[in-house]
């Protein structure tokens, strides 16, 4: 029979966690970026973005000798340029736009549940990891933990790359976390309301356009004839976007952005749209991407950059884009909201 002493001395042993306040964790993941604006720094994010099959589906072997025969080699120096055109004093304005809305997230969260909830942020590709970042909640003593990708339409490409990431995560945990994922939030009353008080506050100050258009990211057609729900919720975003603002349907358009190769990408193409529309006489273009909880890249470069010299080009006179909602309280009271509900049957659920 055991002796006390040798009872004692297992107990010891327990992990650290195992005596820390039993607490929840809400993980904030978006994509990720460079950590500069350099070739050099593009190489590893391209090669773990790009090199993920929910991202692009090709047979491994025949990508991997594409991704690192061609793409690798080419690709870096120009993503450089393009990120070097939005790169701050303060580095990434993905990094720091979602590190920005992870402390305001907590800062409400702590208003209304005082101590019950930590807020973390990590990012799919690049730093902060998503594993690091879960076993640093784990040795920080959260027990429970809602995932909540930002990203308010669910794909495969995106959501669905948190979820592998996650999970990969919780292998080598020998006492992994009681978990909860938020697919997506689409259609969520209180996040319409705030990409739509978002827009209003812009025209408020800055005028209204002749049209609105809203670029949603693409994805490759084929993943939606496979069951990707994408599509369909960027619809349902648009259109429930377009009631609140009380257009009519002609003053909003939906166009897709950022395709690469020569698959058939969703379309209609941004491109493309802002071109026919200054053909087509609009003079004064507004943009706006609900796909996008922060402003990155593919907001600040490819929208407000690149394609504003499209719509010019072509005859239109200003594209104006409409900031991302960022940090901002809309956006910060809407998640917190949606952690809220999501969070319901667990004790932090109690105020």
């Amino acid at each position: 029979m055991p002796s006390s002493n040798h009872y004692t001395g297992v107990a010891s042993q327990s992990d650290a966690t195992s005596i820390q306040p039993v607490q929840a964790g809400v993980l904030l993941v978006n994509l990720g970026t460079p950590t500069a604006p350099t070739a050099r720094a593009l190489r590893p994010y391209l090669a773990e973005f790009l090199g993920d099959p929910r991202v692009i589906d090709y047979p491994r072997w025949l990508w991997w000798l594409i991704l690192h025969g061609v793409i690798l080699r080419l690709r870096p120096a120009r993503s450089a340029h393009a990120y070097a055109r939005i790169w701050n004093e303060r580095g990434s304005p993905l990094r720091c736009g979602s590190e920005a809305l992870a402390e305001g997230l907590q800062d409400e969260l702590n208003r209304q549940r005082p101590g019950k909830l930590r807020v973390a942020l990590a990012m799919r590709y690049g730093e902060p990891s998503v594993a690091r970042t879960i076993e640093q909640l784990q040795r920080a003593g959260v027990r429970r933990l809602l995932v909540l990708p930002v990203y308010p339409q669910y794909s495969a490409t995106s959501t669905g790359a948190v979820i592998d990431a996650v999970a990969d995560a919780l292998k080598s945990m020998r006492w992994p976390p009681e978990l909860r994922f938020i697919n997506d939030y689409h259609d969520d009353p209180a996040h319409i309301d705030a990409l739509a008080t978002s827009i209003e506050h812009w025209w408020a100050a800055n005028g209204r356009g002749e049209k609105l258009l809203l670029s949603f990211h693409g994805i490759p057609e084929r993943y939606v004839q496979l069951g990707d729900p994408y599509l369909d919720q960027c619809q349902t975003t648009a259109r429930l976007l377009r009631e609140r603002l009380q257009l009519d349907e002609n003053s909003l358009v939906v166009s897709f952005q950022s395709r690469v190769g020569r698959e058939r990408w969703l379309h209609p193409y941004t491109d493309a749209t802002v071109r026919q529309l200054a053909a087509d006489g609009v003079r004064k273009l507004d943009v706006a991407c609900p796909g996008f909880a922060v402003d990155c890249l593919e907001t600040l470069e490819e929208i407000a950059m690149q394609n504003r010299d499209f719509f010019i080009a072509a005859g239109g006179e200003s594209l104006r884009y409409i900031p991302a909602l960022n940090d901002s309280v809309e956006q910060v009271n809407s998640l917190a909201a949606l952690v809220n509900r999501h969070i319901e049957g667990w004790p932090e659920s109690i105020a």
